[in-house]
């Protein structure tokens, strides 16, 4: 997603990359040329500090959980705004750091999925919830993708959970004879997590009523599907005051 961004920016007139941290062997590397872009003359850093030394108005985070949160924060305290596409960060540090953006009245983005698609699978399947309320989600991902289920998951859903009238009971006291085989449960709706070699980004949110069944799929086929939401996150921030969670809420949906 970092490469994929940096190529993305520096095909912007109005936008200019001026740092780029990594942990791994491309320190000191040129952003641009690590990224399969044209030479930027910016060098990968390991150094939080030495990016906001460089003077960004915009950090775009997509480190793992938690290093996230801890990038963000720091961005934050250090007048950056932050765009935040990382998944697996908890949901008080998340209510944390718009506390934070608030206070030095600053915006931040923080977004699950910056696919527009998938922000519009969510979008139906919020407007399907209060007549299918029988409705298990599948995730699926590469064998790369650390956290489980998805942030994508999670947050369809809470906003499924929101939206149905009704919890349905089961039909049958079920019987799991493998640990974790009807998957995970969240905000009372099923959730199972695939992770295998070749794929990139998908999710079906899969309805069910009597004689009938609808589901609701996106798919991402390449890093490419995020950059449109991640370039409208960037240049909606400096109208934002405080933290905005879900790139609904930019496209006008929410």
């Amino acid at each position: 997603m970092g490469r994929t961004s940096i190529r993305a920016i520096a095909r912007q007139p109005d936008m200019l990359l001026v740092g780029a941290l990594d942990r791994d062997q491309a320190v000191g590397r040129d952003a641009g040329e690590q990224a399969g872009a044209p030479r930027l003359e910016v060098a990968v850093t390991d150094s939080m500090e030495a990016v906001i030394t460089a003077g960004p108005e915009v950090l775009v985070e997509f480190a793992p959980g938690q290093a996230a949160a801890e990038h963000a924060r720091a961005a934050i305290e250090a007048g950056i705004r932050p765009v935040v596409g990382s998944t697996g960060i908890p949901q008080d540090e998340i209510e944390r750091l718009g506390e934070l953006a608030a206070q030095r009245g600053i915006g931040a983005v923080v977004a699950p999925n910056f696919a527009i698609g998938a922000v519009l699978m969510i979008e139906f399947a919020r407007l399907a919830a209060p007549y299918l309320p029988h409705v298990e989600i599948i995730e699926l991902h590469h064998d790369r993708k650390r956290d489980a289920p998805s942030g994508t998951a999670q947050k369809t859903a809470r906003v499924i959970a929101s939206a149905r009238a009704e919890v349905p009971t089961a039909a049958v006291v079920e019987e799991e004879l493998v640990v974790g085989a009807r998957g995970g449960v969240v905000e009372g709706i099923r959730v199972h997590s695939v992770r295998l070699p070749g794929l990139v980004a998908h999710q079906e949110v899969i309805f069910g009523g009597p004689g009938q069944a609808l589901t609701i799929r996106h798919d991402s086929t390449s890093e490419e599907s995020f950059m449109p939401g991640l370039l409208l996150a960037i240049r909606r921030l400096p109208a934002l005051n405080g933290l905005v969670y879900g790139l609904e809420h930019l496209l006008g949906l929410r």
